[in-house]
């Protein structure tokens, strides 16, 4: 089975972002990659309040410093390319006016003759919603469920009438249009956002952590799909944060997609089974500047389907 392969664009602090990201992109289309990410950080509390992920004591890495807008970034390659698809992994919608990502996203998709993925997360630091001011971080599942009633309205036939708790359109017409439905994405860490995706969402955008962990989530989420009577297929992206070096990790404490660009591979062979059908590289943290993270991304790229992935 040949699967799919993305490389995420450059939004750390060692890169030129006006430079960079279209370089990047232009290039990461040329070597094959099928599609280009973004992510978001909003801020970097400094000193912290909060762990990452809200986990106590764990702290933010310096990565997170000053990271561009997810959807400009994505802006700037959409006229360096012209097959690949951009997506976000994750962009926190609640942080978000849901109207205007709506729009945003409509027209980015126009801009780009239909390539845009939107993947959805309701974020963990506390310090991004208060910064953000649209609703308190413990309304941030009833927020996202208002971004994607909004999304599929505006993204609809005109006119446009929706009521909601922070968007309310009496009726309007809305434009550019999507170029075609632009599929929404989320990643699943409760039963409850499982539900969501099986009832109301294209796919699922789960984290490489581990191939059997990957795999048990997998089948519980085509378990409950069956369940809740799902007919549609579920779209799978998955993300692998890799960290290449030069030689062979030697180490036990070796964790998946960790050491040399072989065993990047070895890994990525062990995650990929039926209906995971692409992968993302996330490599950007650990390369020196733009030529070497295309360097990396080329090595990668050849190695994988050298492998027959």
């Amino acid at each position: 089975m040949t699967i799919r392969l993305g490389l995420s664009l450059p939004q750390a602090q060692q890169y030129d972002i006006g430079r960079d990201v279209p370089d990047v992109a232009r290039t990461a289309e040329q070597i094959g990659y099928e599609s280009l990410w973004v992510y978001e950080r909003a801020l970097f509390p400094e000193p912290a309040t909060q762990g990452l992920y809200g986990v106590e004591g764990l702290a933010w890495p310096d990565m997170y410093r000053g990271v561009p807008e997810p959807l400009v970034t994505l802006t700037l390659a959409v006229t360096a390319t012209e097959r690949a698809r951009l997506g976000t992994s994750v962009l926190v919608a609640p942080l978000h006016n849901p109207f205007q990502l709506a729009k945003s996203l409509a027209t980015l998709d126009a801009a780009s003759g239909g390539r845009v993925v939107a993947g959805f997360g309701t974020g963990w630091s506390l310090d991004e919603y208060a910064a953000a001011g649209i609703a308190p971080f413990e309304e941030r599942g009833k927020i996202l469920d208002e971004v994607i009633d909004v999304c599929r309205g505006l993204w609809g036939p005109d006119p446009v009438s929706y009521e909601g708790r922070h968007s309310k359109i009496a009726s309007a017409v809305v434009a550019p249009k999507p170029a075609r439905p632009i599929p929404i994405l989320v990643p699943t860490n409760s039963k409850k956002a499982m539900t969501r995706l099986v009832d109301r969402l294209d796919g699922w955008m789960p984290i490489a952590m581990g191939a059997e962990q990957l795999a048990t989530q997998w089948r519980q989420l085509q378990d409950l799909a069956a369940e809740r009577g799902r007919t549609a297929p579920i779209e799978t992206v998955v993300r692998v944060n890799a960290v290449a070096t030069a030689k062979a990790y030697d180490g036990a404490d070796r964790s998946p997609f960790q050491g040399s660009v072989d065993q990047i591979v070895e890994d990525l062979a062990a995650h990929v089974v039926e209906g995971l059908d692409e992968f993302f590289f996330e490599l950007q943290g650990q390369a020196r500047d733009a030529q070497e993270l295309k360097d990396v991304a080329a090595e990668v790229y050849e190695k994988v389907r050298a492998a027959g992935l």
